[in-house]
């Protein structure tokens, strides 16, 4: 109702050097179960809108609660009030989006029970278990200045489990999830690029990890050659230069990459995408919350830096290809170029030659969280399952082990890159907001990383 309204006030804005209006709307379901019983069940619904003007190197931003023209108008004077810009008000009545917000099923949980209960006879040391499932259902309209509209809908599932086991005074803990952009009907069936997991196998692999580190003795700290198993997780990827590698970052000078389009910033054994349009991944979509296609972009070729993510500020800003990455949390917040789904993409050698190549190292087969500092790469990343490696062959599980560098040093670093993608999910927070990801690689083969571990007296 009214988008022709809508589309000639945004274009007529005068003075304005871009304007939209962005509008969502959706309803979500999540269930906690912890220690045998329900502990969070909750649902809720939402819809709002903003209006963004953008003029130089300033924005304003108005949002309402709701998707009624009214709501439309409320928003478009508050931004004229604080731009100074004149905005012509909207006619028309009803609503931006058709119908009712369209209830979602209810989440099914009965097998949290029974499920909870096998983990716990099959394992003495088991102590806690933590079951987090929730869903999504959200509606996005943009219109833009150029007139052009967009409308996607999209819907998120997650299911994840936390483990915490217990023997004697030694506690480890565990942690599996499963994350992908579909329904709640499709999320069992579909395996995407993802793994094919069912609930038990996710809960399993979260205990089996969690049991297997009692065992584990202390890391040695030093210099080590180290190898990432793919399914370590795309952390370092992620972290130690996706950040870096967002056209906003780099043009307020927070980046180690500014200034490297076209040079050589990894091995040539190297290339990084980031990738929205992949079907099911947590991190795609059709459009970005700015209207633009998503699209694959190669980020570093052959070791050579080709490409910055941007939205249309700082495209415009920076004389850049707009990528489709600007990205926002929800209709309260202006978009700021995100990743989506980032990686490095196969290469050609085998995980068996990487490890018989190593005379000495560590095998890391998890990452945890970490930091970094995206001005000067520098990272530190948690492992969470990891092994040492001695003449070629997988040694000692290890815990209390860390990986530290910098991020360009890192991707100089890599020797070798293996032929089988992981991607994993996660929620990537920036400014404040969180929006979702995937990240993964390969296996690769770092020669040179710093490992800091408690056996200090055994350093390597």
């Amino acid at each position: 109702m009214g988008l022709s309204d809508i589309r000639e006030s945004i274009a007529g804005i005068r003075g304005a050097d871009y304007a939209d209006l962005y509008a969502s709307r959706g309803t979500s379901h999540s269930v906690k179960y912890e220690d045998g019983r329900m502990d969070t069940l909750s649902s809720s619904q939402y819809e709002g809108l903003g209006v963004r003007v953008a003029m130089g190197e300033s924005s304003v931003y108005a949002h309402a609660i709701g998707t009624k023209m009214s709501d439309v108008n409320a928003a478009m004077a508050e931004a004229s009030d604080m731009s100074g810009l004149a905005i012509t008000r909207c006619k028309g009545e009803g609503s931006l989006f058709e119908g009712a917000i369209r209830p979602m099923p209810p989440i099914e949980t009965d097998f949290l029970r029974e499920l909870d209960s096998s983990l716990r006879s099959e394992c003495r040391y088991l102590k806690q278990v933590t079951f987090r499932y929730s869903a999504s259902d959200k509606s996005v309209l943009i219109v833009r200045g150029d007139g052009s509209l967009a409308e996607e809908e999209r819907f998120y599932t997650s299911f994840a489990v936390f483990v915490v086991v217990e023997r004697g005074d030694v506690v480890e803990t565990g942690y599996e999830v499963r994350s992908l952009k579909q329904g709640l009907g499709d999320f069992w069936s579909s395996s995407g690029l993802s793994r094919p997991d069912s609930p038990r196998n996710i809960a399993h692999s979260a205990m089996e990890r969690a049991v297997k580190m009692l065992d584990a003795r202390q890391c040695p700290a030093g210099t080590m050659t180290v190898l990432l198993d793919g399914r370590a997780g795309g952390a370092m990827i992620h972290e130690a230069c996706g950040h870096g590698l967002e056209a906003d970052i780099v043009q307020k000078d927070f980046s180690t990459f500014r200034d490297k389009l076209g040079a050589a910033v990894a091995n040539p054994v190297v290339n990084i995408v980031d990738d929205a349009t992949l079907r099911g991944m947590w991190g795609s979509y059709s459009f970005d919350d700015e209207g633009t296609p998503a699209a694959r972009n190669v980020l570093v070729e052959n070791g050579v830096l080709k490409s910055y993510m941007t939205d249309i500020l700082s495209a415009k800003r920076g004389g850049l290809p707009l990528t489709g990455n600007g990205r926002r949390e929800s209709y309260h917040d202006l978009p700021m170029p995100r990743m989506s789904n980032t990686f490095i993409t196969p290469g050609s050698s085998s995980f068996e030659d990487m490890l018989s190549g190593m005379d000495s190292g560590l095998l890391v087969k998890k990452m945890g969280g970490g930091e970094v500092n995206p001005t000067s790469g520098d990272f530190v990343f948690q492992v969470t399952e990891g092994y040492l490696v001695e003449n070629g062959r997988v040694g000692p599980l290890v815990k209390g082990a860390t990986l530290a560098g910098n991020g360009p040093e890192a991707l100089m670093n890599i020797e070798a890159v293996g032929r089988d993608l992981t991607l994993d999910p996660g929620t990537c927070g920036k400014s404040g907001q969180g929006v979702p990801v995937t990240d993964g690689q390969p296996a690769i083969l770092i020669k040179k990383m710093i490992v800091g571990g408690a056996d200090a007296e055994n350093a390597a």
